[in-house]
């Protein structure tokens, strides 16, 4: 682990990922207090990249459980083996007694491990598991993941307890396309993780697309900024965000663009936008605007 935040952000940006003093105070504390990390935002801001560059740093294998409307346990937790079960229990059938076949066959090695028990069970040097889009599971599915988020630690009725052998670094995000229990909060450190600020973007463009000439990714980073900020803002149902701006780069590049005009960013406003009423929005008359020299200060 990482023996200071500056330590920590040196450690992200030294894999790609450039986080904020605040940020990497919130990461420090969740790795330091072994608590779950729930970040919220807008998509695209960068909350999944973060458990892929925190795996890489702390060299933990990454887990990632995709949330979905209708989510069950079993695709999350475990689910038995049948078929191995059925092939045990027909071979020991009229030889042992049933309550004896009963005790072998709900073993752990007729377990089919999912993402949270995989979690739990990964030794050192553990791993890292992203609980990714959590708010698009249902409540139900938000009361059961309460016995992990609160003690590390799950329940298969067969069993008994299943605690981790080492700590799983835990990453929860949510698009908050509804809001989440409190109990789910409660037992996470918070933060709200937000578009960066240009010089921060900036430097990922650099870091993701080093092909791209210097003066480029200003433009890039610059132009996609400007698009954020308020006038512009308005004109837009979302903004793009920071995995839109490193595409548009990529694009840019691969279009041999020198100098971005009017023209590429309306040929190109697909890869910024993807909402037909915002690609319409981006008109060459307002790309003109954007990509006008901001007034010199008085």
């Amino acid at each position: 682990m990482p023996e200071s935040i500056d330590a920590l952000q040196q450690s992200l940006a030294s894999v790609g990922y450039f986080a904020d003093r605040r940020l990497a105070t919130a990461v420090y504390l969740a790795l330091k207090l072994q608590r779950p990390l729930l970040l919220e935002g807008e998509p695209g801001v960068g909350k999944t990249e973060l458990a892929k560059a925190l795996s890489a740093v702390l060299s933990r294998d990454l887990l990632r459980l995709q949330c979905y409307d209708g989510l069950e346990q079993r695709e999350a937790l475990y689910e038995w083996n049948y078929a191995a079960q059925l092939l045990h229990m027909r071979a020991f059938e009229g030889r042992v007694e049933a309550d004896e076949v009963e005790r072998e066959v709900y073993q752990a090695r007729y377990l089919i491990r999912r993402p949270l028990l995989q979690a739990l069970q990964t030794p050192s040097p553990g791993a890292v598991l992203l609980i990714d889009e959590v708010d698009r599971a249902d409540e139900p599915f938000e009361a059961f993941l309460l016995e992990y988020l609160g003690e590390y630690q799950v329940s298969i009725p067969e069993i008994g307890t299943v605690s981790a052998m080492v700590t799983p670094v835990t990453i929860l995000t949510s698009n908050r396309t509804r809001e989440l229990n409190d109990a789910v909060k409660r037992r996470c450190l918070y933060h709200w993780l937000d578009y960066p600020d240009r010089e921060r973007e900036l430097a990922i463009v650099r870091s993701r697309v080093p092909q791209a000439s210097a003066a480029l990714s200003e433009q890039v980073a610059t132009f996609v900024h400007r698009l954020r900020s308020q006038p512009f803002a308005n004109a837009f149902q979302r903004a793009p965000g920071v995995a839109e701006s490193v595409e548009w780069a990529k694009a840019l590049v691969a279009l041999d663009t020198i100098t971005v005009d009017p023209e590429v960013v309306a040929d190109t406003a697909g890869i910024l936008f993807k909402q037909r009423e915002d690609v319409a929005a981006l008109t060459k008359e307002l790309a003109t605007e954007l990509l006008a020299p901001e007034p010199e200060p008085t």
